[in-house]
């Protein structure tokens, strides 16, 4: 039963993310079925992630008196119901506000899933467990973008989004197999405890670093698929969904930190190479070849991928007490640097086109690359 239990959470954790991703390889055909800009086209996935940023600081209010068990089965019932609805919307307006609204369902399921893989998991798996639901959000990320463009082709677009929805429901009836009475381990966090972190220095650049490193990732992930259509207008969705099987290159360097921290002597010296290899991806990106961009996004997702997961377990080193707060703290860094990277640099894409935004995003690495630097400089004076 216990591994029944633990296969459907980490299935429930893939269709989750396919659902918060699928819209985004197939927004240049939102754009034209709907006649959008390339900005109104994209909320359909920035206002899904949006709520991420706010969720580990606010979410514990609402969420902590709830068993995880009752919550996650809700969340996912009533995701995949609007998933439905979704695909059945013909107008702008719906469809965006059923995308807000889904958007507040995605933190309550993955911070129950979350909680409960820690509360359930004994101390000597609980570290293997966590590694494993990492690998299936980026399974999740992969499959949605790719799947989301294949039966695009095959269907059209609501077919996908109808069968999230079933997914999405029939994970909600396979979970209530998961005990009863865990309760969220959830921390709320005082203005004080928040501003006290924030100024330590080491704290303080990791997390600018983060915000620049997924405002960058963001950014590219939105934006590509316009491009593309721009180059190649006849290209089809299934094309533009392989593209994204870079993504796939998070499973690699997950598995592979400590060789990676070894090889580099180092978490900060490992970081700045990520960076670099980011940095390296985004000037391949300039090269409008599809087989020159399919080469670019293993580089480009190699590099983030380094960077992101040195840097979050940096983090729980350097945080000896209120590791909670520190890690809540982290990923409202990281999931609002990804919506304004959603937003803002589309500006600049729509005024003065790609070249133009990389140029942008590269300069975004570079100071990252800096905050790298004080960073490390912080790490010596405290030591």
């Amino acid at each position: 039963m216990a591994e029944f239990v633990g296969k459907s959470i980490y299935f429930a954790t893939g269709v989750t993310f396919c659902s918060l991703y699928a819209a985004q390889p197939i927004q240049p055909l939102f754009q034209a079925e709907f006649q959008l800009s390339s900005f109104q086209a994209i909320l359909f996935t920035t206002l899904m992630m949006a709520p991420l940023g706010v969720a580990p600081l606010f979410y514990g209010f609402l969420l902590e008196a709830i068993s995880a068990r009752k919550m996650v089965r809700w969340a996912l019932f009533l995701l995949g119901v609007l998933e439905i609805l979704f695909s059945f919307a013909d107008n702008y307006i719906t469809l965006l506000a059923i995308r807000a609204v889904q958007g507040f369902m995605i933190p309550a399921i993955l911070t129950s899933l979350m909680s409960y893989i820690s509360y359930s998991s004994g101390e000597e798996r609980v570290q293997h467990a966590i590694a494993s639901y990492i690998g299936a959000t980026i399974a999740g990320g992969f499959l949605g973008r790719f799947l989301s463009g294949l039966l695009t082709d095959l269907y059209g677009w609501r077919f996908f989004f109808f069968l999230l929805g079933v997914l999405l429901i029939v994970c909600s009836v396979l979970l209530q197999t998961m005990v009863r009475d865990v309760k969220l381990n959830y921390v709320r966090p005082s203005p004080k405890e928040v501003v006290n972190i924030l100024h330590q220095k080491t704290f303080l650049w990791l997390y600018a670093t983060i915000f620049c490193l997924f405002f960058v990732f963001a950014a590219v992930m939105n934006y590509l698929p316009f491009e593309l259509k721009a180059m190649c207008p006849q290209i089809g969705e299934t094309s533009i969904g392989i593209l994204y099987l870079g993504y796939s290159m998070g499973i690699l360097v997950s598995l592979n930190s400590r060789r990676i921290i070894a090889w580099f002597g180092g978490e900060v010296d490992a970081i700045a190479a990520g960076i670099v290899l980011l940095a390296v991806g985004a000037l391949l990106f300039l090269v409008q070849s599809y087989k020159v961009m399919f080469l670019a996004m293993f580089v480009f997702c190699a590099g983030l991928f380094t960077a992101h997961s040195l840097l979050s377990g940096y983090l729980s080193t350097l945080a000896k007490k209120n590791k909670a707060i520190a890690n809540g703290l982290y990923i409202c860094f990281y999931y609002t640097g990804g919506t304004l990277g959603s937003i803002l640099p589309g500006v600049i894409y729509e005024a003065y086109g790609w070249h133009v935004f990389l140029s942008f995003l590269l300069i975004m690495i570079f100071v990252a690359c800096v905050f790298t630097l004080f960073l490390k400089k912080a790490i010596v004076q405290k030591c």
